[in-house]
């Protein structure tokens, strides 16, 4: 069976209340488990750092009224154990990076927690949901490891998914969806085990992306957290736990969310036509979903029913965040450096532009716009 198949049959299972569908055949439960014992006695050997608190104001560079509001849910992954510096969390680089890119201070609410699975949404939603200001105008989650590794049925897992997501668009907050990562790429981890992480993980990710798009959010594979620099250098992206991303590989993972957070605002430029020297294209939203879980960084939205955009956009380099643990205290900061890419990453017909992380089109080409969503 493809993995489109399985992704829309985990996805429908999810709609309409069906039994977990088992990913792993029975033939495989005793040597998965004799694996599994020996995983769990290296992953974690080292101890990973609980993550530092990131909430805060950003970009106060360009002021601090009417900030954009930015929300982090999820696992640890996006709570950002493993790192011990506020500026090296992914909340702490995606609010300084749409700062930078939208020219607007950024207010960071990170509800994540460490551990968490996709039944812990609904309990997180509801605490953004009932803050004073109202809802975020965006929300970032990152989930599904969990759900993996303590063998959530996936119908489960993605009904949970889907419904923090309908909550959250209700509730006029755009969503951006880092789906699960991809358990094989973890070091201590042998065959078979390592294969059939992997698979779980993938057709994981494909069915959230399913969902996701089907309640008019966007997604982002996360995949191996974004491919050959996790493979190639495994001791580099990971922390000392051998499970959680380290510095390098948090950076890594929020470089390829933070085009897709900027789009889903507005303040990144929308080519007008598909690239398919980038191996963009209009797919039947399946096929995108088992398409994006096989490529990290892949970017899938939602497109006439039932067709979906399968996106590959250009990474741009974060802004160092040296103020990040000072805005986070509400102290005052020197601002962030502008972000700068090179040539071959920065979005066509662009140049850097003169204010600190501001990027300005070439003569004739809009600028990226100040004014937060409509």
């Amino acid at each position: 069976m493809s993995r489109a198949r399985v992704a829309r049959r985990i996805a429908a299972g999810a709609a309409y209340g069906g039994g977990g569908i088992g990913l792993l055949g029975v033939a495989t439960v005793g040597v998965l488990l004799a694996e599994a014992h020996i995983a769990k006695r290296t992953v974690g050997g080292g101890a990973a750092p609980l993550p530092p608190a990131a909430d805060g104001l950003y970009g106060r560079a360009f002021g601090t009224e009417d900030p954009l509001r930015l929300a982090l849910l999820g696992d640890s992954t996006a709570a950002g154990q493993g790192v011990r510096r506020t500026g090296q969390t992914p909340g702490a680089l995606l609010a300084s990076g749409l700062a930078a890119v939208a020219e607007r201070p950024v207010r960071l609410r990170n509800v994540a927690l460490s551990g968490a699975r996709s039944d812990d949404l609904e309990r997180q939603v509801s605490l953004l949901l009932s803050q004073p200001l109202g809802p975020p105008d965006v929300c970032v989650i990152m989930i599904g490891a969990n759900d993996v590794t303590h063998r959530m049925p996936a119908t489960e897992s993605v009904r949970l998914l889907a419904a923090a997501v309908r909550r959250l668009r209700t509730a006029g907050s755009e969503v951006v969806v880092g789906t699960c990562p991809d358990l094989g790429t973890i070091e201590p981890v042998y065959q078979p085990l390592r294969w059939l992480a992997r698979r779980a993980s993938r057709q994981l990710a494909a069915a959230q992306t399913i969902v996701v798009v089907e309640q008019g959010g966007r997604t982002v594979s996360l995949g191996d957290l974004l491919g050959p620099e996790f493979a190639a250098n495994p001791r580099e992206m990971f922390g000392v736990d051998s499970f959680h991303p380290s510095a390098e590989g948090y950076a890594t993972a929020a470089m390829a969310v933070l085009p897709t957070l900027c789009a889903v605002l507005g303040v990144w430029p929308e080519a007008d036509r598909l690239e398919p020297a980038r191996r963009e294209n209009m797919l039947p939203v399946a096929k995108a979903a088992a398409e994006a879980a096989r490529e990290a960084g892949t970017e899938v939205t939602g497109a006439r029913a039932p067709w979906a955009l399968l996106k590959h956009r250009r990474r741009r380099r974060l802004p160092v965040a040296p103020e990040a643990e000072a805005e986070a205290a509400g102290t005052p900061a020197e601002p962030a450096p502008a972000p700068e890419a090179p040539a071959s990453e920065a979005p066509a017909n662009w140049s850097s532009g003169g204010s600190p992380g501001a990027w300005e089109q070439t003569p004739g080409r809009c600028r990226s716009r100040r004014s937060g969503p409509s």
